[in-house]
């Protein structure tokens, strides 16, 4: 049997949950394939709910100043290109220093194909004579694709919305949709939940910003029209999972929900992080160029409307929906498509492996 590695795994949280959420489902896959993983994350505070049971193999430490006298690992990751501490990296300058890698942003950008796989020497600072290698994830087999639990397919085949609903005390109503609702401050959510609301709809709303803005817009009775809401309290990641599964559409923000929803099968609209210079734009049209390759041309003009629009791209403030099971199908065939592809964690351990 292969020794299991010894991965020393860094994160910075830079705003919201997207960069510890990645890194700790990175994290915990890593350790249940047999890694011995520590996570230092600058701001733990969040594991507290997305990770309550934590996960054995995975020793989170806090990544603070001074750094903890650890000898680094046999892997070491930097996910999102946060900057290692250089003390750390001056211990990694030994005879047989660890595989060093930045784990990038997931984009369908061009770029990233041309950039995955590729070294970067570290000519000067405290890492000098080492190489640091750059691994995305994304969605062709020429990227690192996105991670994926070896069980997490069969998970969703024999999850129960039903039940699962009814354990968080929402009972759908003949005829009703589900909606998860989880987002940034949106301007446009006024108007679209007056859309949403032209049908039978319960809400399920997340906590923090999203369900500030509801009971914003809709008061403390969270109705209008022919749309309830639900509040949700903060689920963990297996939990969040068994949300966007339960739902007939996912409104979804940031990265780590962005894949999760994909991995979901069920229609989903995406509310990019904003960059300066709209270079969100650009990110969100790449994924969508892709998304929408197989959809029949009015689908995806309809699609991309509704994207540019929930993303105050264009100037459509009231969606227009495209058919619900059409609309299904194409969501059930991009899951399909990216369970074909190699995961990411598989990626980077047939990368340290060849490497190490």
């Amino acid at each position: 049997m292969t020794q299991p590695l010894r991965w020393d795994l860094f994160c910075h949280v830079i705003d919201n949950f997207g960069d510890v959420g990645v890194s700790w489902r990175l994290a915990a896959d890593l350790a249940r394939r047999g890694q011995q993983v520590r996570l230092w994350i600058d701001d733990p505070s969040a594991l507290a709910w997305m990770a309550p049971a934590g996960q054995p193999g995975v020793e989170v430490l806090r990544w603070a100043e001074p750094l903890p006298d650890r000898e680094p690992g046999d892997v070491v990751v930097e996910t999102f290109g946060c900057q290692l501490p250089a003390t750390f990296v001056q211990r990694m300058r030994r005879p047989c220093p660890p595989v060093w890698i930045n784990f990038e942003y997931l984009s369908a950008e061009s770029y990233v194909e041309r950039s995955h796989g590729l070294p970067s020497p570290q000519l000067e600072g405290p890492g000098q004579g080492l190489s640091k290698w750059f691994l995305y994830p994304g969605f062709t087999p020429r990227t690192a694709g996105l991670i994926r639990e070896p069980e997490l397919l069969p998970r969703r085949a024999a999850f129960d919305a039903t039940a699962w609903l009814a354990s968080h005390g929402v009972q759908r109503q003949q005829g009703e949709r589900v909606v998860s609702l989880f987002c940034y401050e949106n301007a446009a959510l006024p108007t679209w939940l007056d859309s949403l609301a032209e049908v039978p709809t319960v809400l399920l709303v997340t906590p923090d910003r999203a369900a500030r803005q509801v009971r914003s817009a809709l008061g403390d009775g969270g109705r209008t029209g022919a749309l309830r809401t639900v509040m949700l309290p903060y689920l963990p990641q297996d939990e969040f999972d068994h949300l966007l599964w339960a739902s007939d559409l996912n409104f979804v923000r940031g990265e780590d929900s962005f894949s999760r929803a994909q991995w979901a099968g069920v229609p989903f609209i995406w509310q990019i992080y904003p960059q300066v210079d709209d270079f969100h734009a650009v990110k969100l049209d790449a994924f969508l160029d892709r998304y929408l390759d197989a959809a029949a041309p009015a689908q995806g003009v309809q699609i991309r409307a509704l994207w540019h629009g929930w993303n105050g791209l264009s100037g459509v403030t009231r969606p227009t929906w495209p058919e619900g099971q059409d609309w299904q199908r194409l969501a059930r065939d991009w899951s399909a498509h990216l369970a074909a592809l190699p995961d990411a964690t598989d990626c980077l351990l047939r990368f340290a492996a060849d490497r190490g």
